[in-house]
């Protein structure tokens, strides 16, 4: 009799079985690049949509063709916001699904769409996020730049004037920053970002999840003369870590502890004003005693 083990069973595939589609407006995140990462419920609701309104209706085509999937299309771009609110409104009133997508990604996010689910939301009918493939996340994650606090900016200006008046809004953000950008205006879009925020740590992702993906980390001083981002081509995310805090004055601790005074014992008001201002409890103590003394 052989002594070698038999082969453990293999385990069958489980997969939480696909629920119905109820009626309602449905933002259906879709894939970036890659279109593999389309999630298992974008599909439920794709393949049930009564209409699908889309950024533009030949690149929705193309991935629905690709799992095999029809569906009526119509256009919801920002010269079609108006009537692609009339009819999901219509729709999803007379009991149909209707799914909101964009040409890559998450809906809404720097896309068009807003105007139609503010419409059906202002309607008092149901609207369901299909979470999914996202730009800015997936430049979050490679970037190697905190993400515990982020601020998303969208696109800056595309004239230098304006768009440094934009970042000197943003230089004050103690959060990591997340940008849009296009390939012709990079190289000068990163040279107002070093003029303005300084060296800080920043990554420029471009093409994620496709054939040529790339993420070039560096100095925003350094980035801006990379000639390997001389007009790159493809979708492209600029993340910008946040700025050091700068050290408070006295007078800015005395303000802070005379207005904690005004509410708080000088125990928790100097670890209140510690916790604020990054300095030690026990030396704002003695100073919160002294201004309570004087």
């Amino acid at each position: 009799m052989s002594d070698v083990p038999a082969p453990a069973p293999a385990r069958p595939r489980v997969e939480p079985p696909p629920r119905p589609v109820a009626p309602g407006l449905y933002l259906v995140a879709t894939p970036i690049g890659n279109l593999r990462d389309i999630t298992l419920r974008a599909l439920d609701v794709l393949g049930a949509a009564d209409l699908v309104l889309a950024e533009d209706t030949r690149v929705t085509a193309r991935l629905l063709t690709a799992y095999g999937l029809k569906a009526k299309l119509e256009r919801a771009d920002d010269h079609a916001g108006g009537r692609a609110a009339e009819l999901a409104v219509e729709a999803v009133a007379a009991g149909q699904v209707v799914a909101l997508v964009s040409d890559a990604g998450t809906p809404l996010v720097s896309d068009p769409g807003y105007v139609v689910a503010r419409a059906v939301i202002a309607a008092g009918l149901p609207v369901h996020p299909i979470p999914g493939p996202s730009s800015l996340l997936a430049a979050l994650s490679v970037a190697g730049l905190p993400a515990d606090r982020v601020l998303f900016a969208g696109f800056a200006p595309p004239k230098s004037a304006a768009r440094r008046t934009f970042l000197e809004g943003l230089a004050a953000e103690k959060a990591t920053l997340v940008l849009f950008e296009t390939g012709p205006r990079l190289r000068e879009s990163l040279k107002d970002m070093a003029a303005v925020l300084g060296p800080r740590p920043a990554a420029v992702a471009r093409e994620l999840t496709k054939l040529y993906e790339t993420c070039v980390r560096g100095a925003l001083t350094e980035l801006a003369a990379d000639p390997a981002l001389d007009a790159p081509k493809g979708e492209i995310v600029v993340v910008i870590g946040p700025g050091e805090a700068e050290a408070a004055s006295p007078d800015d601790v005395d303000r802070a502890l005379t207005e904690a005074l005004g509410r708080l014992p000088p125990g928790e008001a100097a670890a209140e004003v510690a916790r604020a201002l990054g300095q030690s409890r026990k030396t704002l103590y003695r100073r919160a005693l002294e201004l309570k003394a004087g």
